[in-house]
């Protein structure tokens, strides 16, 4: 179901810095695991990173491990993307995704987003 609301993305350039937001408008992302991906013309689809529903272990794709962080703030109801260091490869649709009840993001998608553009260009 489309009930997530992806923001903060925009024109950033190279080294630069975003904070995506992924929030919910009605199921509380507490009992989601909740993930980002994104996807640009001319290459695959591509998950980058996930966080638990249980605790705060996460995950990240080795392209962007050491630069972006997945967290959350519950109150809000809303999972965030911190992008620093960022590379015109990052360029793409960022779409964040919901899991219920899941450790990860590899089962199915039960929530997603519209997604937001990233463009990383000087």
């Amino acid at each position: 179901q489309l009930l997530l609301v992806e923001s903060g993305g925009g024109l950033v350039q190279p080294g630069g810095s975003l904070r995506l937001s992924c929030a919910s408008s009605g199921p509380s992302l507490g009992n989601y695991a909740v993930g980002w991906e994104r996807q640009a013309p001319g290459k695959a689809h591509e998950r980058i990173s996930c966080i638990s529903s249980t605790g705060p272990s996460a995950s990240y794709a080795d392209s962007v491990k050491g630069r972006f962080t997945i967290y959350r703030d519950n109150a809000k109801n809303t999972v965030y993307l911190q992008m620093n260091s960022l590379k015109p490869d990052d360029t793409g649709v960022y779409t964040c995704i919901g899991s219920f009840g899941a450790m990860d993001c590899n089962g199915a998608t039960d929530l997603w987003g519209q997604g937001t553009q990233v463009t990383v260009s000087s």
